[in-house]
């Protein structure tokens, strides 16, 4: 991304020259980028809408010379086969037109996925995921395949090449005018072609990636993947709530529309002054031609000819492709420019030196400090921690004190804003990002559920099958599936798992890596959906997998992290406590009260939970 290719359509030359500013408008990028989602169909594309816009102009013609031939009492042979042939070509490119319309917006909506895909999972950090901005502005670039604010690019393909071909049609029937005058196409396209200037804020959203817009946007969004995705089933039904449901995503959806009615309405001034125009050019016209067809100046058939031309250079009026075009190439545009943001966003500093078999000594965070992008205080704030080689640390601590960031800053997903983390002295900015990650293996509190088979959840990248029924043995997972199981009910012979057997599922997969040399293992409420007993049993399994690795491990349940080595207190994003479990129960301090509370719960009977 840091340099421009010479054949990227997107990389405008200076903005202060011609082509700098035709190249920079959103409308260059979209025609510039049809070729990269289909090049046959996008030259098909063209040369359909010019066929079909020159078509109307060839029929003018034809049926001149039909009315030319009654008028002299000629044959009317071939002057009938001229307009057969091209009525019939209109009637027949318009279905393979919208055919190829059709198709050409699909491979363009699956192209510009892929290049939101690529924006969203090529930068080596997660930053770009978590700010507000840009995330608030992929949800406006996907609108082109969701069709909440516009049509969804197969119909805006439609609605465009139509418009193309309008525009084609109108200058081809003004060149038939040139015949009768040299004025007349200047005059009658002249006026036409006026109503884009004179119209033109009708077709402009100029608010639509600003404020309440993308509010409305992400509302609607969200409210509709509410109603079509699973998880959220139950609930809307349980409670009542699908009416509701629908009701929040048309409120949210007609606000849009509303927004966009405000910001393009048709102003009274522009509407007159572009009648006006319209009714004095073309009464001119009209005029001369009845003047010099009284006067025997032009034929009947002329007359015809003329008369179908000047109503037919109307197809380069204001219209569909005025207000197809800006929202389709905004759609377009603002995808291209995201791969560029997200890509800074996101950035990691990319050192080269080798990961491998690392830590050997210990893993350090030295006076780390970070705060989110956006954010007006720092989740950590000089945290100074060192983790041995080969031995656990356990991080305690209240919701927001920071466990969770600072498990992703020593997986590498995030860069200090502050201080560094260390692996063996070595500043992590300084390793080599991909060996760092083959080095580190994790259990995240929302691990992902692949609708896949069972083997690839355990082994995404691939193990020998010995080492995958290993990896799940070892997480108590042995018997959950066959490796060859598709994990989705939705799926012909799929099945899924209970909480508790896809928690052993994700623990399986961080201990395949093991198996396979990661070194630091980092385990974020590793056993958030089993119950004690199960969490006990899990844990067990994972000390004696792990053993000989370095552990990172945060969890609220102290049945657990009181196995750890060593445990730390996080309190407002600094270390408060750090010792061993003894130690910190003698201290008397913020541990033990936490340690407190939650064993008073299991005297009392009431359910493992902070």
């Amino acid at each position: 991304m840091s340099g421009r290719k010479p054949d990227d359509p997107w990389a405008s030359p200076p903005r202060w020259t011609v082509a700098g500013r035709l190249r920079g408008r959103e409308e260059w990028k979209f025609f510039a980028v049809l070729p990269r989602a289909s090049r046959g169909l996008c030259w098909a594309w063209w040369v359909l809408i010019v066929s079909r816009g020159a078509l109307p102009g060839l029929f003018s013609l034809a049926v001149g010379g039909v009315v030319t031939a009654v008028s002299h009492d000629e044959p009317l042979g071939w002057p009938l086969t001229a307009a057969g042939t091209v009525f019939v070509a209109i009637q027949v490119l318009a279905p393979l037109d919208a055919q190829v319309c059709v198709n050409l917006g699909d491979r363009l909506s699956r192209w510009l996925h892929d290049r939101l895909l690529a924006a969203t999972t090529e930068p080596a950090g997660v930053a770009h995921l978590d700010s507000r901005e840009l995330t608030d502005r992929l949800i406006s670039a996907r609108d082109f395949d969701l069709g909440i604010s516009g049509p969804e690019m197969h119909l805006a393909m439609g609605i465009i090449a139509r418009g193309l071909v309008d525009v084609v049609a109108g200058l081809g029937q003004a060149c038939v005018l040139a015949a009768y005058s040299w004025w007349a196409p200047l005059l009658v396209a002249g006026a036409w072609g006026s109503t884009h200037w004179l119209l033109r804020e009708s077709g402009i959203w100029g608010d639509r990636d600003e404020g309440e817009v993308l509010v409305a946007q992400r509302h609607a969004e969200y409210a509709y993947r509410q109603a079509t995705d699973a998880p959220a089933a139950k609930e809307l039904r349980l409670f009542g709530l699908s009416e509701w449901t629908v009701a929040r995503f048309a409120a949210s959806r007609r606000r849009l529309v509303d927004l966009r009615w405000q910001a393009t309405r048709l102003r009274r001034r522009p509407l007159r002054w572009t009648i006006a125009v319209l009714v004095a050019a073309n009464g001119v016209l009209l005029w001369s031609l009845a003047r010099d067809a009284a006067s025997g100046s032009i034929g009947t058939g002329q007359l015809v000819v003329f008369a179908m031309a000047a109503a037919g250079t109307s197809a380069l009026a204001f219209g569909g492709l005025s207000w197809a075009l800006p929202p389709t190439s905004h759609s377009v545009a603002t995808v291209l420019a995201l791969e560029k943001e997200m890509a800074a966003a996101g950035h990691l500093t990319a050192g080269e030196r080798s990961a491998d078999g690392l830590p050997r000594t210990a893993l350090r965070l030295r006076q780390v400090g970070f705060t989110y992008p956006g954010a007006d205080r720092p989740v950590l704030d000089g945290v100074d921690l060192t983790i041995e080689a080969g031995t656990s640390l356990a991080v305690v601590g209240l919701n927001g004190a920071g466990k969770t960031t600072l498990a992703k800053l020593v997986c590498g997903l995030y860069e200090p804003t502050r201080g560094a983390v260390e692996i063996d002295g070595a500043d992590l900015r300084d390793l080599d990002p991909r060996e760092w990650r083959r080095r580190v293996t994790a259990v995240f509190q929302d691990f992902v559920r692949y609708q896949m088979p069972l083997r690839v959840n355990v082994a995404p990248l691939g193990a020998p099958d010995e080492t995958v029924t290993a990896a799940l043995a070892e997480a108590g997972a042995d018997g959950v599936a066959e490796l060859d199981t598709l994990l989705g009910s939705g799926y012909d012979g799929g099945t899924d798992l209970s909480g508790g057997q896809w928690q052993r599922v994700a623990v399986a997969r961080a201990l395949c890596a093991v198996r396979q040399g990661a070194g630091l293992v980092v385990l974020d409420e590793p056993t958030a959906q089993l119950d004690v007993r199960g969490e006990a049993e899990i844990f067990r399994r994972i000390l004696t997998a792990t053993r000989g690795c370095t552990t990172l491990l945060i969890s609220h349940r102290f049945s657990t992290v009181r196995h750890a080595d060593r445990i730390c207190v996080l309190e407002a994003g600094r270390v408060a406590e750090l010792g061993t479990h003894g130690e910190l129960m003698a201290q008397g301090g913020r541990y033990r009260q936490m340690f407190d509370l939650q064993a008073s719960r299991f005297v009392e009977g009431e359910p493992d939970a902070v």
